[in-house]
């Protein structure tokens, strides 16, 4: 057995083994797809969804040594489950490595879930002692609040909930309020971000997570590489942006609009300024074809969001629960 072959016992004609590529992608999204009922999975889902063959295939392309770092259940020959690990620093220079697992409900509480999560804690020691990072190094694990039997297993190896998000819907964009022009506070216009704007832009949302905890570090490269500004509008007040909203279209379904991030300088808050932002985003997110919109937010914001959201017509769907549990 090598460094990085499992060492867990399955039942009997279970086996593990590593991820092989693009044959894996379409049974990696019926797992999904199989799961869906019991954990009552929201497929548009803006925080974790079901996703698609193809999407599948594009987060494993991102992962470092994905046949090392994903290794899926196999029985007789089917792929019934499979788990995923990935790490990135955060804000407080913490080392986060994060493992998500996935197992078809009719082969649960069998010991599989357990010897899965195993594999993960291992692989994750290993990794920590090759990057030289156990002095700030976690282990995390995710899952919505409607996923009752990973909750369930998480919450038996000593994990603990450290945070959560709750992630809202806007049903219908067209039933969404219209700007007023007297909405805005007097010197504050608002209009769209082009490049040149991108540092103000990235600086504006980093600092109002200042004072958040558990946020991964986000460099202002980080934000070139991944700008999709069509549906991105700030707010000057003269020169200077005193906020954005960062909107797009999902890639895969293009009815539906996400508000990424929503930040307004500390010194301008409770003018008015994130409600217009948050419209002008949501007309704009309506013009290129969405008809649906989403968002999360930490249940522990401390700017009262929820309740500009909610006045626009956002509901809660589901919360996604941030589980961590030390190294040793």
């Amino acid at each position: 057995m090598s460094d990085d072959a499992p060492g867990q016992t399955l039942p009997v004609g279970f086996e593990f083994r590593p991820y092989r590529g693009d044959e894996d992608h379409g049974p990696m999204a019926a797992v999904r797809l199989g799961c869906a009922e019991r954990d009552r999975i929201d497929a548009h889902s803006v925080v974790e969804g079901l996703p698609t063959a193809a999407e599948i295939a594009e987060a494993s392309a991102k992962l470092e040594e994905p046949s090392k770092n994903q290794i899926l259940v196999v029985h007789d020959g089917s792929v019934v489950g499979y788990s995923t690990i990935r790490w990135w620093q955060e804000r407080d220079d913490t080392w986060l490595y994060l493992h998500r697992g996935h197992l078809l409900p009719e082969h649960r509480r069998q010991g599989i879930g357990s010897a899965m999560l195993s594999w993960a804690e291992e692989r994750i020691r290993r990794l920590v002692e090759q990057h030289g990072t156990a002095r700030t190094a976690v282990i995390g694990a995710n899952a919505a609040a409607s996923e009752q039997d990973a909750t369930a297993l998480l919450l038996a190896a000593d994990y603990r909930r450290v945070f959560s998000l709750v992630e809202l819907k806007l049903g219908d964009l067209w039933q969404v309020p219209e700007l007023l022009g007297s909405e805005l506070p007097a010197g504050i216009r608002t209009g769209p971000i082009g490049t040149s704007h991108y540092r103000a832009a990235w600086r504006t949302v980093v600092d109002s997570y200042a004072d958040t905890g558990f946020t991964q570090k986000w460099t202002f490269q980080d934000f070139v590489d991944t700008a999709d500004p069509a549906c991105w509008r700030a707010a000057w007040n003269g020169q200077d942006m005193v906020g954005v909203a960062l909107c797009s279209l999902r890639r895969h379904h293009h009815t539906v609009g996400e508000v990424e991030e929503l930040s307004v300088r500390t010194d301008q808050r409770r003018l008015g300024i994130g409600r217009v932002l948050l419209l002008d985003g949501l007309r704009t997110l309506r013009e290129r074809g969405a008809t649906t919109a989403r968002l999360f937010t930490g249940t522990a914001n401390p700017h009262r969001s929820y309740d500009l959201y909610e006045s626009v017509g956002f509901r809660r769907q589901n919360e996604y629960v941030r589980y961590r549990k030390p190294l040793a």
